[in-house]
């Protein structure tokens, strides 16, 4: 899913990476909010990133086959995460089609991954993060890494979406193992 948060490039680029996935089928729902930050952040049209995705549902199509628990899928994405989404999935409040979904991964034990965009916190964010942990989700702010010198903005995204695909437990090459510094 893409909701309204900043950094709708995380979504996007992680539906570009997963194309090259034969074996992955990607399920898009994008919220109303999404649909507007991904105009106003992106040169991309909301058809053009639906494109990217096997199949793409509206936010209020309750009744698709994502929310449903007997539809097996191997997790599920919120890139980026608003806040008022990780609020409703935390208190069980399926009211759209992304929370709904998020909802049954979680009921059903698959990965739930959350790149929560907000910034500064307070606390009642982080106690929406503390809950959704202790329910089984993976809370995954997409945080700059820089001890691989990133050269552009696409190098700090797509090595997210590297973290993204590890917890996924998909094969990927964009983020290295660390392998210790070299003392000598």
């Amino acid at each position: 899913g893409i909701t309204g948060a900043t950094g709708a490039i995380y979504g996007i680029r992680l539906l570009e990476i997963l194309r090259g996935y034969q074996e992955v089928e990607t399920h898009l729902v994008v919220s109303a909010p999404g649909k507007r930050t991904i105009a106003e952040e992106t040169d991309w049209a909301v058809g053009d990133v639906e494109a990217l995705a096997s199949v793409h549902y509206d936010n209020k199509d309750i009744g698709a086959a994502i929310a449903s628990g007997s539809f097996r899928t191997g997790g599920m994405v919120i890139a980026p995460c608003s806040i008022k989404t990780a609020g409703a999935i935390a208190a069980c409040y399926a009211d759209s089609l992304v929370s709904r979904a998020a909802d049954v991964t979680l009921k059903e034990g698959r990965p739930l991954i959350l790149l929560v965009r907000e910034t500064p916190l307070h606390a009642g964010h982080l106690r929406v993060m503390l809950a959704l942990a202790e329910m089984g989700a993976v809370v995954l702010p997409p945080m700059p890494a820089f001890y691989n010198r990133p050269k552009a903005l696409d190098d700090i995204v797509t090595h997210t979406i590297g973290r993204v695909l590890d917890r996924l437990h998909l094969p990927q090459t964009l983020v290295s193992e660390w392998k210790g510094t070299n003392r000598a």
